[in-house]
């Protein structure tokens, strides 16, 4: 019977940026992108510093493989409209911040973008989706190559290897069908288990590594802390909108107005803005769960205390 490991958005918050347990990124990394990925470096990123202050439900790892790429690894829990908005900031961030000042174009580094998602992102089908950039004439629908002097240079075949690659892994629309490697590394993260069966390059470490029962005391009481809190922020959320729609539809119907079903939406909204605060939940991270501005929500902690 399979073992129970810790999810892997908090093994990459709390285990996997240890040195030690790089095989297990790099196994994941490697059946992703099909090749033998050597990861050199976990440098830090924006949200990796938050999680110290705040627990999140979602995480931005960076690393740098033995070919200098930068690879950015987010793991995202809650729904989020503008997601694709996020990721396509994340890399523009990540290709500026790490270009050294007064040298020339040709040392930005290449970044890929992988996302780990569990909830419905977009329309589609498929459960792992990859975007690259190509530049095709108008005129005769050729593809821009190129040449030879600048495939030597630059060290790629294709202007696509010059620019960012995103791998959207849709974790919720996998079927548990494991066909390869890559789908046994999708079957933990969906189920947070490893199959007796599997052998995908990093899954013998991660079952090792993960493994909840070797998690020392005060692991063990950080990794249940955090699980209850994803339980209790989930349960706020469902509740705000179920309640915040049902309330509207009935002091609607009371008046027989507009305005009272925008009122009762409105006041299930400020509570909810409000509970959400009391624990710790950051007003950015807040206003991605909701939907609203960060200028309403403080709009709307003032209407009543």
């Amino acid at each position: 019977m399979a073992r129970k490991l810790v999810s892997f958005d908090w093994a990459v918050k709390r285990l996997l940026r240890s040195k030690v347990n790089f095989a297990v990124l790099e196994g994941f990394l490697s059946e992703l992108l099909k090749d033998n990925i050597e990861i050199q470096d976990v440098l830090e990123s924006e949200s990796s510093q938050a999680y110290r202050a705040q627990h999140l439900a979602r995480v931005d790892l960076l690393v740098k493989n033995r070919d200098g790429a930068l690879i950015i690894i987010v793991v995202q829990a809650d729904r989020q409209d503008d997601y694709l908005h996020r990721i396509l900031y994340g890399v523009a961030k990540c290709v500026v911040d790490n270009l050294p000042q007064g040298v020339s174009y040709d040392q930005i580094k290449k970044v890929i973008s992988v996302s780990v998602v569990y909830f419905n992102l977009g329309s589609g089908n498929d459960y792992v989706y990859r975007g690259t950039t190509s530049f095709r004439g108008l005129h005769f629908n050729d593809e821009l190559k190129l040449d030879e002097d600048q495939k030597q240079a630059y060290g790629v075949q294709t202007p696509a290897g010059l620019y960012p690659e995103y791998y959207l892994l849709k974790i919720n629309n996998f079927n548990d069908i494991a066909k390869d490697g890559l789908d046994e590394w999708i079957y933990f993260l969906k189920n947070e288990s490893i199959r007796p069966e599997f052998s995908a390059k990093g899954l013998a470490e991660a079952n090792e590594q993960l493994d909840i029962l070797k998690l020392d005391d005060k692991q063990r009481r950080e990794y249940e802390s955090w699980e209850m809190e994803l339980h209790q922020r989930a349960s706020m959320v469902k509740s705000h909108y179920g309640r915040g729609h049902r309330e509207g539809r009935e002091e609607g119907r009371e008046e027989g107005l507009e305005e009272g079903r925008e009122e009762g939406r409105e006041e299930a909204t400020a509570e909810f803005v409000r509970n959400l605060l009391k624990i710790g939940m950051p007003v950015e991270q807040l206003s991605q769960v909701s939907g609203l501005s960060v200028e309403k929500i403080q709009s709307l902690t003032l209407t009543k205390s």
